[in-house]
C-alpha cells in the first residue's frame, strides 16, 4: 500500500511557473514508477509526464515538452512537476500516481495508486 499526497498547486499568471511536488509513505517509494496526471472540468483524464524507479527514464504528453520536467528524490520519497511557462490550457487538477513496475508509461489503468490531486489555475 502506498499512499500519495500531491502540494504545490495554486494560481498562477500565464507564463509562470509552479512546482508540484507528491510525497509517497508506505511501501518503498524506489519500487514504483510515478506519474502525473491532470484532469479539466468536463475532460477525461490525461497523462502528463512519467518517470522509471530510478529516473532515467521520463516521457511526456507533446503539449507539455519543453515546458515541464519530471523528477524524482528516492530518499524523499519525493516525486515533482516543475511546470514553467504555464498557459491557460494547463488549468486542472492535478494528480500523482504510482505503478508497480519498473516504468509506465500513459495508460492510467497501468497505475495502482492515486493521490487525491491538486488544483493549478492560470489565469490569461
Amino acid at each position: 500500500q502506498v499512499q500519495l499526497v500531491e502540494s504545490g498547486g495554486g494560481l498562477v499568471q500565464a507564463g509562470g511557473s509552479l512546482r508540484l511536488s507528491c510525497a509517497a509513505s508506505g511501501r518503498t517509494f524506489s519500487t514504483y514508477a510515478m506519474g502525473w496526471f491532470r484532469q479539466a472540468p468536463g475532460k477525461e483524464r490525461e497523462f502528463v509526464a512519467s518517470i522509471s524507479r530510478s529516473g532515467g527514464m521520463t516521457s511526456y504528453v507533446d503539449s507539455v515538452k519543453g515546458r515541464f520536467t519530471i523528477s524524482r528524490h528516492n530518499a524523499l520519497s519525493t516525486v515533482y512537476l516543475q511546470m514553467n511557462n504555464l498557459k491557460p490550457e494547463d488549468t486542472a487538477a492535478y494528480y500523482c500516481a504510482a505503478a508497480n513496475q519498473y516504468y509506465s508509461g500513459s495508460n492510467f489503468h497501468d497505475y495502482d495508486y492515486w493521490g487525491q490531486g491538486t488544483q493549478v489555475t492560470v489565469s490569461s
